[in-house]
This record gives structure tokens, C-alpha cells and sequence, in this order.
């Protein structure tokens, strides 16, 4: 059996999608195939169950997407880099958002120390995050450091984002673009808007620093 027998499936899947597209929306494809003129970039996980258009109901063309293993954005990541680079000064896209999921696979392997290979080394970025923010993390239940790290990780994320050169030059010659942070429910299929939004250079510190507050130590109590 040849690797194209064996997907058939996947292609009377895709060809009934582009029919039914054409269909619906007669020239769909031909207008989409013209021009790229999203709004919008999506960093999140690439985490299968976490697909970027159907979660936010956009079609093909509407959003610019980035997904890595536990949604994370480092200075040293010139796919990342270059991926906001292109949405930011070609796209001139209005909205970045870093979107994680909670039960995230690479976030608890970063809780609880699990080796899974070459991406030990990808997710020291997460456990990091672990490290600086265990004061808030160590007194609550294994359930709550799920979910908390979870969130703490996209907070940090945005705030990477913020900083990078793109961002800061966007902001300096006046564009309007906006960072956000999100949280996307497995068990529900919603999103959780973290509060932590920055459409300027003035804005990422106090943001970041108060998006913490919400996890309050234990001596704070």
C-alpha cells in the first residue's frame, strides 16, 4: 500500500472541503489566492487538539499562525522571530496573540521533571518559568500548579513578545499592534482572556508585574 493510498481519506476529505467552500462562497479560493491580509498572528501550541481557525471561527487567509511545543517565544528563536517579524512589518497585522491551553503536555513535563527527549532542552524555557515564580506555585494543590503554570507560561510569553526588537520598533514608529495572552480550555473549548494586553512600549512592565499578583505567595495570604 502506497503512503498516498494509505491518506486517501485526507484527500476526498480535502476535496470535499474545497467544493463545499466553493460552493458555499463561489471565488473563495481564487480571491484568497491574490493576497494575505490577515489581522491577526496566533502563537500557540502545537499541540493538535488546539487548532487556531476553529477556535476563533476564522477562514483560511484570516489568521497568521506560529505553533511550537508549549507556546514559547525566546530571543533566541529565529523561526519565532522571524514569523512576527513578517506579520508585524509585511502584514501589518493589529493583534498578536499568545495562546496556550491548559493540560498542556509540555508544561506538566516541565512540572514535574519528566524527560521526554530532545525536547528537554526546548522546555527548559518553561521550567524556567517554574523556577522564577515557585514561590507561587509550591503552596497550591498539583491540579492548581497545572493550570497556573499553564497561564503563567502564555504571561511570560507576551511579555517576550513585547520585547522583541519588532514590537518595540512597531511601537516606536506609531503602528497599531496589540499583544495578548490567552488560556484555551481542552475540556470546554474556551478562551480565557488573561487579562495582560500591551499596545505599547510603556505598558509591558506594569502589565507583566501585575499579571503575577493574581498568584499571591503564601506569606501573602
Amino acid at each position: 500500500m502506497t503512503t498516498s493510498t494509505s491518506l486517501q481519506h485526507l484527500f476526498d476529505n480535502n476535496r470535499a472541503w474545497a467544493a463545499r467552500m466553493e460552493q458555499q462562497r463561489p471565488g473563495f479560493f481564487t480571491q484568497l489566492a491574490k493576497q494575505q491580509a490577515p489581522k491577526y498572528l496566533w502563537i500557540g501550541c502545537a499541540d493538535s487538539r488546539v487548532p487556531a481557525n476553529e477556535i476563533t471561527g476564522l477562514d483560511p487567509g484570516e489568521v497568521f499562525v506560529h505553533r511550537n511545543i508549549a507556546n514559547v517565544v525566546v530571543h533566541s528563536d529565529l523561526n519565532a522571530l522571524s514569523v512576527i517579524q513578517f506579520a508585524v512589518d509585511h502584514l501589518k497585522v493589529e493583534h498578536i496573540m499568545v495562546v496556550g491551553h491548559y493540560s498542556c503536555g509540555g508544561v506538566l513535563a516541565a512540572l514535574r521533571g519528566t524527560r521526554v527527549g530532545l525536547a528537554d532542552n526546548w522546555l527548559r524555557h518553561v521550567h524556567d518559568v517554574k523556577l522564577r515564580h515557585r514561590k507561587r506555585l509550591d503552596h497550591l494543590t498539583i491540579a492548581q500548579q497545572q493550570d497556573t503554570l499553564c497561564e503563567m507560561n502564555v504571561i511570560e510569553q507576551v511579555g517576550n513578545v513585547a520585547l522583541t526588537n519588532v514590537l518595540q520598533d512597531a511601537w516606536a514608529r506609531g503602528q497599531k499592534v496589540t499583544v495578548h495572552g490567552w488560556c484555551y480550555g481542552l475540556a470546554d473549548g474556551l478562551v480565557k482572556d488573561l487579562g495582560v494586553s500591551m499596545q505599547g512600549s510603556d505598558e509591558v512592565m506594569p502589565v507583566f508585574q501585575n499579571a503575577f499578583k493574581r498568584y499571591p505567595r503564601p506569606d501573602s495570604l
